[in-house]
């Protein structure tokens, strides 16, 4: 079961780089992001999935066209926007039955919000459309190669299908945790305003990806589980950029190993998201690692940098979100770490 969904995995990569080539997009890597995270073993599932995400990113997209040119001259407007919106989502993105397109609503504003600061200059409508294009691109492939399966390998060894995740009613640490990432999303802001803080979008990525924990797993405090995340996400971002340097220095440029790589790199970080243990997490890390460098707009261009990059945006996003963290961690009341009694958690 394991082979066949990796199997997958590598093929719906590889279409979804096909179709973002096929389309002109500008930053194919992006498509294989998609191609690799909607991947479900059920069918279904991953349809609901590409759906979500689409629909999110469209959502995400079309407001950051509306509001971004009111927010990103003026900082502290755009703390207070980056906020508002960032708490409001990563709270849905924990607790709501259609947690994935949440997540991509404050993602894709986040991503566009933050490069609108490094680069004012930066044509937005064309941003938000390859960004929307590429996403579709990833999808589509992505579910082609999983009704391809269905109706072939998947016939003999089916996988069943998760249940639907959420919680039922008011979450009080949910809501305590998802504004801590939002706080920390604004800090972002707040630094970038006097200093020139690199790696801006992918440090909003971070602080956003690290910060969906359960609602059990957050408890009185999601310092431990956030920073556990982080390490995992860390240590997978170095081991997917060494694995990547390896195949770009053997590679020189060359397509056909690059792309040997790519799959590699994929296989393996599934087997590993895929296993019985606490380090799932720098599995996925690892391969989207592998995507963001092994996977360039032209593969005779391809070098470490977007690879550096991603983990420069880890560092960025840590140095943000922990010491929100840390200090509700040392300093909150001692009535808020009375654990109290919640519904199991919804995931994405």
């Amino acid at each position: 079961m394991r082979t066949i969904d990796e199997a997958e995995c590598v093929a719906s990569v590889l279409l979804a780089i096909l179709a973002a080539h096929a389309i002109g997009a500008t930053n194919v890597s992006w498509a294989a992001f998609a191609g690799y995270m909607v991947m479900r073993g059920h069918v279904l599932e991953t349809v609901q999935r590409g759906l979500l995400r689409v629909v999110g990113t469209l959502a995400g997209g079309l407001l950051a066209l509306t509001a971004i040119p009111l927010l990103a001259p003026h900082w502290w407007l755009a703390a207070l926007g980056i906020f508002a919106l960032g708490t409001v989502t990563l709270y849905k993105a924990i607790t709501a039955k259609r947690a994935y397109a949440w997540l991509f609503v404050g993602l894709t504003f986040a991503m566009v919000l933050y490069d609108a600061l490094h680069d004012p200059a930066i044509p937005l409508v064309r941003f938000v459309q390859t960004r929307i294009l590429e996403t579709v691109a990833g999808t589509v492939a992505c579910v082609a190669v999983s009704l391809l399966s269905a109706v072939t390998l998947r016939r003999l060894w089916p996988a069943e299908r998760n249940a639907s995740t959420g919680i039922a009613g008011w979450s009080w640490p949910a809501l305590r945790h998802a504004a801590q990432g939002g706080l920390a999303l604004a800090l972002l802001v707040i630094v970038s305003a006097s200093f020139d803080v690199p790696a801006l979008s992918a440090g909003a990525i971070t602080v956003m990806a690290v910060m969906l924990v359960p609602v059990a797993g957050i408890g009185t405090s999601g310092f431990a589980p956030v920073s556990w995340r982080l390490f995992y996400r860390l240590i997978g971002g170095l081991a997917g950029a060494a694995f990547s340097a390896g195949f770009l220095f053997l590679g020189a440029g060359s397509a056909p190993l690059l792309i040997l790589g790519t799959a590699l790199g994929v296989a393996a970080g599934r087997h590993i998201e895929n296993g019985d243990h606490a380090y799932r997490y720098a599995g996925t890390q690892f391969t989207l690692t592998v995507l963001v460098t092994l996977v360039p707009d032209s593969y005779a261009g391809a070098v470490i940098t977007p690879g550096l990059e991603r983990l420069a945006g880890t560092l960025v996003g840590m140095a943000m979100v922990e010491p929100v963290l840390l200090l509700w961690h040392l300093f909150a009341p001692r009535s808020a770490k009375i654990p109290s009694e919640r519904s199991e958690p919804g995931g994405v």
